[in-house]
């Protein structure tokens, strides 16, 4: 079999699976096998790039990262609906209808709430997707949407132009997922699906998107090109058999069956996999719809029924305190158990000491619980007049409930965090970042491998990476011998990086890259660096006062002064670069051209700047030396041109070493 052929059926075959699976919820290949399909798919378009093709399930995990959304002006409008909040609103919109109409049928379905988008379909193809926008104009969010693996990229009919509205959300597992990872990462909470869904689908790089794992349900047929239908319910089913996920729909006479209905889908909201804000009636006939007309603002045969959000009374048991991965206390409120729109909720959260303040929230009241978005259970009010005598208006920790260190509050807003250099809740994230690439750049130290060596409990503190052994690595999942080496060698090698980078790499409230520079170019080592005072720290240039007592307090705390000695047992340097190795390039300039093997480009220059040279990016009379790695282009030529004397990178690494 030829090459064409292969990844024509592997995209057939891989589609299919995933129509199954995202589409029919009848999954027929596993996991592994659609992987394996997958993989050779990519091999075989990484060789052959010309035979790619928009329908490929590779192109589903977002393309380059747009510096702006265009404007997409909606062939179709797409129309808002009016709301309405009672059953006898529901007979009245049934009474009009009979008013203007000799019958009447409606479709009754439930309302996603999500955003709502226009899907845009020529020969075919998935050509164009947008948002709602004003409803006459969005926004193109098209690579976005080639991200929901169930918008197919090609339908079985050939239509020239087929438009189709549907609504993108955030599945309720995935944002539960999505929120947790936020609570630990110390980020703000989403609020509901339909946010985090907004959030995701205008993200301006497509890979964030395709993390979020979004869907969508289709629910009108806008525009088809050669075909034509006369009521809505067939509209949907053709919708459906082209490969679209649809929103199921039940065809009514009456009104007292519609609110019927309304009361049954309001009963069942917990059992659907999206949120759901309403229920949607519609006059199923098409000739109807355009004899009952539309107002300038939305159509006149539909309405949006809206459940009232469900509250309930419960007692306050207690107030904790939560730790989340970047130092945030997160307080939340334990209740008794009360069932809340079809869930026992237990506790709720209160966000911040401002917000337990402005409400007067404290252990013994009755407050009044709802689910904000029907999803997260908060406090709406303090039922006062039921609060039982000797109770305490509540105040935060002055210290970490996780490590005991101090805990102070941003200045720039309402998050309190702990200040512990060695607090267990943010021990994954604090030796993440100091492995990280710009901080001490340990290869192979990722978040995977970092969280099994905290699992194991080889690692309790940064400074811990440096006593372990090749053993101890060598036992962790998909770690070899040859990779246990090598990720020694990389936790040895990082010990010599220097001041400003153990600086940055200790996460000192903002004492970033450029201040970790600083700082080590104004006092040399860490020694000298303890000994400063906040006078001395804040008469240095781009080092203010909130900056100079976050440095003060970090290097005073016993967490601190207990991770700084453990890393100078390892034998971590705690001198600046410069210091060390002298001025061994001052007044030379550097241009780096080429692929170098031993090192980045980023890691060259700093070596360079780091013995008083400069790395420059252009070459001229001024260039000292042009450092040449493999398939150096044209700053190669314009240094034989100039009669730059050209070092390859053998020779650079030789005269650091001098």
């Amino acid at each position: 079999m030829d090459y064409k052929s292969e990844m024509q059926q592997l995209r057939e075959k891989l589609n299919e699976a995933g129509y199954r699976y995202y589409v029919l919820d009848d999954p027929t290949m596993d996991d592994y096998e659609y992987d394996r399909l997958l993989r050779r798919l990519e091999e075989l378009e990484a060789a052959h790039p010309e035979e790619i093709t928009p329908d490929s399930p590779t192109q589903r995990v977002g393309g380059a990262a747009l510096d702006s959304f265009t404007q997409v002006r909606h062939p179709v409008p797409l129309e808002s609906l009016q709301d309405v909040f009672s059953p006898e609103e529901v007979e009245e919109f049934a009474q009009r209808m009979a008013e203007t109409l000799e019958t009447v049928e409606y479709s009754v379905e439930p309302k996603v709430d999500g955003l709502s988008v226009a899907l845009e379909y020529r020969d075919g193809l998935f050509v164009q997707g947008a948002t709602r926008g004003d409803g006459q104009t969005g926004e193109d969010v098209t690579e976005n949407l080639r991200t929901i693996k169930s918008i197919p990229m090609t339908l079985p009919d050939k239509l020239p132009r087929l438009i189709v509205r549907g609504e993108v959300f955030m599945p309720k597992n995935v944002f539960h997922k999505l929120n947790r990872q936020r609570e630990e990462n110390g980020e703000p909470l989403f609020a509901n699906p339909r946010n985090a869904a907004a959030g995701s689908l205008r993200q301006l790089d497509p890979k964030i998107c395709a993390k979020r794992l979004l869907d969508i349900r289709v629910f009108n047929l806008q525009l088809a090109d050669g075909r034509a239908f006369s009521t809505h319910g067939e509209a949907i089913d053709y919708i459906s058999s082209q490969g679209f996920q649809t929103i199921p729909h039940k065809l009514l006479k009456t009104a007292e069956e519609v609110n019927a209905e309304i009361r049954r889908l309001g009963g069942g909201r917990e059992e659907l996999p999206f949120d759901m804000d309403g229920a949607v009636v519609k006059v199923n006939s098409l000739q109807d719809r355009s004899v009952v007309g539309s107002t300038a603002k939305c159509p006149r045969w539909a309405i949006a029924y809206k459940y009232p959000p469900e509250q309930k009374p419960s007692k306050v048991l207690d107030i904790v305190v939560q730790v989340g991965r970047t130092g945030v206390l997160t307080p939340k409120v334990v209740v008794e158990p009360v069932r809340l729109a079809g869930t026992t909720v237990t506790n709720a959260t209160l966000h911040n000491q401002d917000f337990i303040d402005e409400k007067d929230i404290r252990i013994g009241d009755t407050v009044v619980l709802q689910k904000a978005g029907e999803i997260i259970p908060e406090v709406v009010a303090v039922l006062k007049d039921l609060r039982p005598e000797g109770t305490e208006a509540y105040q935060f920790p002055a210290v970490c409930p996780v490590c005991g260190a101090p805990v102070v509050r941003d200045e720039d807003g309402a998050a309190i965090r702990c200040t512990g250099a060695e607090c267990p809740a943010q021990l994954h994230r604090n030796i993440t970042h100091f492995a990280s690439r710009d901080a001490m750049d340990i290869d192979g130290m990722g978040p995977a491998v970092i969280g099994q060596l905290i699992g194991k409990g080889l690692v309790k503190t940064p400074a811990d990476l440096y006593f372990l052994t090749t053993d101890q690595l060598a036992g962790l999942d998909r770690m070899g011998q040859k990779s246990a080496q090598n990720a020694a060698a990389a936790i040895a090698a990082s010990k010599d990086r220097g001041l400003e980078r153990l600086l940055y790499a200790l996460g000192i409230r903002q004492v970033g890259q450029k201040a970790g520079k600083i700082l080590a170019a104004r006092f040399g080592t860490l020694d000298a660096l303890s000994q400063a005072t906040e006078e001395e720290l804040t008469a240095i240039g781009d080092i203010g006062g909130v900056t100079a007592s976050y440095i003060r307090s970090w290097l005073d705390s016993p967490q601190s002064r207990h991770l700084l000695a453990r890393l100078r047992e390892a034998g971590v340097r705690m001198d600046a670069a410069q210091q060390a190795a002298g001025e061994q390039f001052k007044g030379m300039t550097f241009v780096l051209t080429g692929t170098l093997e031993q090192f980045t480009r980023d890691e060259a220059a700093a070596l360079i700047e780091g013995r008083g040279g400069k790395a420059s990016g252009s070459v001229s009379k001024k260039t000292t030396y042009v450092v040449a790695g493999e398939n150096a282009g044209s700053k190669l030529r314009k240094a034989a041109e100039l009669g730059i004397p050209v070092l390859t990178e053998a020779e650079f690494a030789a005269m650091l070493e001098q």
